[in-house]
């Protein structure tokens, strides 16, 4: 199939990816609710407690059966990677890239299998959730690219001038250890695969740890390590609650880096307990946005919508790239307003795993019943609803956790709800007079992950240099705000957003998972006029009789 699907290409996919598609849901759905164990060191490890994992897309269903781990089960994964670590981090890059790359490629060949299971437990449409596979794949194989781009990252130094001697110094980045990964409920397969990818062709071992939500797709994306051949240990897979499991992962001196994708409060939790420890340890954190996109006066309003459209309402707005702030110049606000609510309007909501379906249900209730606080904060603060504002119900929504697209007009700036992540199809929408205007608006939150602007080539110009966030795209109907992808627009944001300033599937992430040893070795040079030529001697008199005892012999 010469089709390559990314988040830019995936609103024209060919019939067989439909049919391929169809065809893993049908399958998939006769074989629901059997129980999944955790990985630690390559064995199945059960625990006392389970957890029936339900769909948001019909919570009748139970997808899997899932173990509620404990801090028992963290110390034996840690163990597991501790004692895995020498031997994997001592194993040749070539060779760690090899089996990564093998992994990357087992999880394209599921990618329908994989892609079924998490439109029915994120509530993901089919093309969103065939792309985060796909992604997840791409991110692994853009890590192994990297290592091997720049040779293991192995690299000369400058030579010290010293006279009578040779000197020789090497720049060696080297894994840190052990490596915690904490993913979230959105993209978790791209947001576990990418530091696991890093992390393990940079030799590090990994401990994975997914949300709640989310446990059962990632567990199917964990399986591809052993079926990669990895050895015990390498990779492990441990599911349970935050607050237990996770804690203890986070508390443990014996983890010795870890990545946490999710909300701005959470991460700056585990960002602190982190640091409570004997040593500073590395600690990549992704943490929201409050993603705005500018609409010029000069913009192209058809692009401008679409691309909104796509970026706001995508995965439901859950997403950390989501368009969730819209600042429109005076002068095409109403035209825009007017193209928004009517392609927002002919949207499809309802199972994701139909082919029609555009939005899917919300994540969990705890989502769905934010969405009915925050129309009732917008109603109370003044905002009215170009659309949606209800959740859904009667018939199968009654099922599920759905929430109409919601546009908000006529919120004040001033409004908390301009600054809060909400997580949830809500935008908000406000007008202004001109781009400088626009930009400090833009620019006057916490975060600082993704940016769109639509508008003249000289203006694109203008917000490249002023906006403050680390993704940002200027005139694209693919999305205003969404759609990064590895090698094409890496991932990672400024401020609140992220904490290492390197975005992920790009040529400075990788790096991060090792630290740098610098080796120095001085070597006496040979024998010379200015009185080395004695020291050579001597060296040649001790070597003699060794000769001599050779020949008696």
């Amino acid at each position: 199939m010469a089709f390559k699907l990314t988040y830019a290409t995936m609103f024209n996919p060919p019939e067989e990816l439909h049919k391929g598609f169809d065809k893993a849901v049908a399958n998939l759905k006769q074989n629901l609710g059997r129980e999944w164990s955790m990985i630690i060191d390559n064995q199945d490890v059960f625990a006392d407690e389970k957890w029936e994992d339900r769909s948001p897309v019909n919570t009748d269903w139970v997808l899997a059966v899932m173990q509620k781990g404990n801090a028992l089960h963290a110390s034996q994964a840690i163990a597991a990677a501790r004692k895995a670590f020498p031997k994997w981090s001592h194993t040749p890059w070539q060779e760690r890239v090899k089996l990564v790359r093998k992994a990357a490629a087992l999880l394209e060949k599921r990618i329908l299998e994989t892609g079924a299971a998490m439109s029915l437990e994120v509530g993901k449409n089919r093309m969103e959730s065939l792309g985060d596979v796909q992604e997840s794949a791409d991110l692994m194989y853009f890590s192994a690219l990297m290592m091997e781009q720049n040779n293991g990252f192995i690299k000369p130094m400058g030579k010290d001038p010293l006279v009578g001697y040779d000197a020789t110094n090497v720049s060696v980045l080297r894994p840190y250890g052990v490596w915690l990964v904490v993913s979230p409920f959105n993209f978790p397969f791209a947001l576990t695969a990418g530091p696991t990818g890093a992390a393990l062709v940079a030799g590090n071992t990994v401990i994975i740890k997914p949300a709640t939500d989310t446990s059962w797709v990632v567990r199917l994306y964990a399986e591809v390590f052993r079926d990669a051949g990895f050895p015990d240990g390498v990779v492990n897979f441990v599911t349970g609650p935050g607050s237990t499991l996770g804690q203890a992962l986070v508390d443990s001196p014996e983890v010795d880096g870890a990545t946490f994708t999710g909300s701005f409060d959470v991460g700056m939790k585990m960002y602190r307990d982190f640091a409570n420890r004997n040593y500073v340890r590395p600690i990549v954190l992704e943490l929201g946005g409050k993603n705005p996109a500018i609409v010029s006066r000069n913009a192209n309003l058809a692009d401008a919508a679409t691309g909104i459209v796509r970026s706001a309402f995508g995965l439901q707005g859950q997403k950390c790239s989501a368009a969730s702030r819209v600042i429109v110049e005076e002068p095409v606000y109403d035209e825009l307003l007017g193209r928004l609510k009517d392609m927002t309007e002919k949207l499809t909501i309802g199972d994701p795993t139909e082919r029609a379906t555009f939005l899917g249900p919300v994540i969990n209730k705890n989502s769905y019943n934010d969405f009915k606080n925050f129309t009732e904060e917008i109603n109370q603060g003044g905002g009215h609803f170009l659309t949606g504002g209800h959740v859904k119900t009667g018939g199968m929504f009654d099922k599920g956790y759905y929430c109409e697209p919601t546009f908000v007009t006529d919120l004040p700036f001033e409004h908390r709800l301009w600054q809060y992540e909400m997580f949830l199809p809500i935008t908000t929408i406000g007008k202004v007079s001109n781009l400088d205007e626009a930009m400090k608006i833009a620019n006057n939150v916490n975060y600082g992950l993704t940016a769109g602007f639509y508008g003249s080539l000289k203006e694109t110009d203008w917000f490249f240099d002023k906006i403050e966030a680390g993704v940002t795209y200027a005139n694209r109907p693919q999305g205003a705000t969404t759609g990064a992808w590895p090698g094409f627009q890496p991932f990672g944001g400024w401020k609140g957003s992220g904490a290492s300033g390197k975005n992920g599937g790009g040529y400075y992430y990788v790096q991060l998972y090792m630290h740098e040893q610098i080796r120095t070795l001085i070597k006496p040079v040979k024998a010379s006029p200015n009185g080395k030529k004695a020291a050579v001697k001597k060296t040649a008199k001790k070597v003699a009789p060794k000769k001599k005892a050779a020949r008696r012999r």
